[in-house]
C-alpha cells in the first residue's frame, strides 16, 4: 500500500511530499537479501542472548520505553498521528500509488535547475492529499455494497473532459441513492462522429477496484434487469442536492430497481456534504485512469518533450465551435469574422455565453478566447524564455497551423502530439477524438507549467489535478484585468512586462480554499475537503 510522506528541506526551503512505493516492488528483492535482514549469524547466538538480558534488567532501558511510549501516545492523542497507520490520512492509493504523481513531476522534484526563473514553482504550503471519510459513511458503506435491490445506468455526453464530470457525478449519485452503478455508457458524439466506450478511455478494472469501499460497480444489469423498463430522467434540474435526488428517485427506483439518467452535466451541487467531496476527488484524482495504451502513448510523448528540459502546457482554444460557442470572434480577417457571425446566426442555441453583450464587450469582461498573439505576449511578460520547450494541446484551429505563426516565431521549440508522435503511433486513434484529447490530457498534466488560453472541462480538470499533485505551476490568465492594458500602443515592454507580471503573481497555482467562493467544484479547487497540511490536524 502506498503511503504519503512529506519533509521540510531547510537547505532548499521548500516542502517536499512523497508517496511510497507499492509492496509489489518490495517483492520484486530476492528472498534471500530480505532473510539475511531476519536473521544472525548462529556463532553469536549465544552472546545475542545475553546482552539482551542484561539490556532488559536495565533500568534506563525501561524508563527509555516508558518515555517513547507515553510520546506515541500523546502525539496520536493530540494530533492524530498513528506512525504504524500504512494509510494516515485514510486516502485509497489501492492500484494508484506512482499514478497520482505525473511521471514529470516525479523527475523533476529534486532538479534544482528547474526550479529557477519562469520554471520556479509555487509554494504549496505544505498540501498533500488526504481522503478522510467519516466513520458514518464507512458504516454506510456495508450496507450500500451488500444492496442488489436498486441500479443506476448513466448515459454520458460531449467530449471526454465533459464525460469525465458526469462519470465523477455518476459516482457520487449512486452512493447517494445506495445504487450499484453500471458502468457508463458513453454517447456517440455527433460533432466529432466517436463511437469509443468506456472501456477505450479508461481502465475498466482499475475504475472498479479504486471504488470497491464506496460505490459497486458492475459490467451490465443482471439478467433478471435486463428486459425491465427503468424509470428514466433526461431533464434533470442544475445543481440538484443529496436531498432532491432521494426525494425524487429514491421511492421509484426501489419499485421498479433500475433508474436511467441522462445529461448529468452540471446537475449535481458543487456544494455537497464533506464525505461526498471526497468521493469526488477519490473519483476524479484516482479511480478515472487511463486506457494501459492511452497511458503508454501519452507518457512516451511526454518524455520526448522532457529529454532536453522541462517545458510548458498550453491549451488553446481557438477552433470553430469556440468561437461560435463564447460569442466571440477570432479577428483574423473580416472573412473569417463573418463565418463565425453567419453560424452562430444560423445555430442560435450554439451560444453559451450572454447573448445581451456585445463581442467588445466580452471582449474587456475576459469572456473571450486569447488569440495567438496575445498568448505570445503573456507569455513573453512572464519570463517564458525564448529556448522554452512548448507543448500544445488542443483541435485545429480556426485559419489552419498560420494562425499561430506568432508563438511559432517567438517560441520556435513549439510542439503538438503530431510532431511529437513517431509514423504510425497515433494512426490507431485518427478518429477517436475522445482518445486523442487524452493523450493530450497527459502531456498536459505531466508539464512543468501549464495554461489555457480560456476556461473550459480539461483546464479545470487539469488545475484540479495539479492541485491534488503538489500544487504544480498552473497559469490562470487574468484577462479581465490585462486586456485594457494589451490595447494600450503607448507602454514600453518594460511597463507592460511589469504590469502583466504583477497582476498574474497570485495566479501561478497556489492553493486556494474552495470554500472562499460559493459554487466552487472541488475536483478543480482540492483544499479543504481533499487536502490538509500540518495546520489542517
Amino acid at each position: 500500500m502506498a503511503i504519503s510522506k512529506c519533509v521540510n528541506n531547510k537547505k532548499h526551503h521548500h516542502h517536499q511530499c512523497y508517496i511510497s512505493v507499492p509492496s509489489e516492488f518490495i517483492n520484486s528483492l530476492s528472498s534471500n537479501s530480505l532473510h539475511s535482514l531476519l536473521l544472525s549469524p548462529k556463532k553469536a547466538s549465544k552472546t545475542a542472548t545475553f546482552s539482551r538480558s542484561k539490556l532488559f534488567k536495565n533500568p534506563k532501558t525501561w524508563f527509555l520505553f516508558l518515555f517513547v511510549s507515553g510520546f506515541l501516545f500523546m502525539m496520536k492523542l493530540w494530533y492524530n498521528f498513528d506512525p504504524f497507520n500504512p494509510n494516515p490520512c485514510g486516502i485509497v492509493p489501492q492500484k494508484v500509488s506512482l499514478s497520482l504523481i505525473p511521471n514529470g513531476v516525479l523527475k523533476s522534484l529534486n532538479k534544482d535547475e528547474e526550479l529557477k526563473g519562469f520554471w520556479k514553482q509555487p509554494d504549496g504550503l505544505g498540501y498533500r492529499p488526504c481522503l478522510d471519510f467519516s466513520s458514518e459513511y464507512k458504516k454506510q458503506s456495508v450496507e450500500i455494497l451488500k444492496d442488489r435491490t436498486k441500479y443506476l445506468v448513466v448515459v454520458v455526453s460531449g467530449g471526454m473532459n465533459q464525460q469525465r464530470n458526469q462519470i465523477v457525478d455518476a459516482v457520487v449519485i449512486a452512493r447517494i441513492l445506495g445504487a450499484a452503478l453500471v458502468v457508463p455508457i458513453l454517447q456517440v458524439n455527433v460533432i466529432w462522429g466517436d463511437e469509443s466506450e468506456f472501456s477505450d478511455i479508461f481502465d475498466v478494472e482499475h475504475f472498479k477496484e479504486a471504488l470497491a469501499d464506496d460505490v459497486r460497480i458492475i459490467s451490465s444489469l443482471p439478467s433478471n434487469h435486463l428486459m425491465s423498463r427503468p424509470v428514466e430522467e433526461k431533464h434533470t434540474p442544475l445543481h440538484v442536492s443529496p436531498q432532491w435526488i432521494r426525494a425524487r428517485y429514491l421511492k421509484r427506483m426501489k419499485r421498479e430497481g433500475v433508474l436511467l439518467l441522462r445529461g448529468l452535466d452540471s446537475r449535481l451541487s458543487k456544494d455537497l456534504p464533506s464525505d461526498l467531496q471526497k468521493l469526488r476527488c477519490k473519483v476524479a484524482f484516482h479511480a478515472l485512469r487511463f486506457a494501459p495504451l492511452i497511458r503508454e502513448l501519452g507518457n512516451k510523448l511526454t518524455e520526448r518533450m522532457r529529454s532536453k528540459g522541462p517545458y510548458l502546457a498550453l491549451h488553446l482554444r481557438m477552433e470553430k465551435d469556440v468561437w461560435v460557442r463564447t460569442g466571440c470572434l477570432p479577428g483574423l480577417s473580416p472573412e473569417y469574422d463573418e463565418i463565425i457571425h453567419n453560424e452562430r446566426k444560423r445555430r442560435p442555441e450554439l451560444l453559451t455565453s450572454r447573448s445581451n453583450m456585445t463581442y467588445h464587450d466580452r471582449k474587456l469582461a475576459g469572456l473571450c478566447p486569447l488569440t495567438a498573439l496575445e498568448v505570445t505576449r503573456l507569455l513573453k511578460a512572464l519570463g517564458v524564455p525564448k529556448s522554452g520547450r512548448i507543448f500544445w494541446a488542443g483541435g485545429s484551429p480556426l485559419g489552419g497551423s498560420k494562425v499561430l505563426s506568432p508563438l511559432m516565431t517567438e517560441f520556435p521549440h513549439f510542439y503538438n502530439k503530431e510532431d511529437l508522435a513517431l509514423a504510425g503511433e497515433l494512426e490507431p486513434f485518427a478518429k477517436k477524438a475522445s482518445i486523442m484529447a487524452a493523450i493530450d490530457y497527459i502531456v498536459s498534466e505531466n508539464s512543468d507549467v501549464f495554461m489555457a488560453s480560456h476556461g473550459g472541462n480539461m483546464g479545470h480538470a487539469i488545475q484540479g489535478y495539479r492541485a491534488y499533485s503538489g500544487h504544480k505551476k498552473t497559469i490562470t490568465p487574468n484577462k479581465r484585468q490585462m486586456l485594457s492594458h494589451f490595447l494600450n500602443t503607448s507602454l514600453h515592454d518594460d511597463e507592460f512586462n511589469r504590469i502583466i507580471l504583477a497582476l498574474h503573481r497570485d495566479s501561478m497555482g497556489q492553493p486556494e480554499i474552495r470554500t472562499s467562493k460559493a459554487g466552487r467544484d472541488v475536483t478543480k479547487f482540492p483544499i479543504p475537503e481533499c487536502m490538509r497540511n500540518d495546520s489542517s490536524f
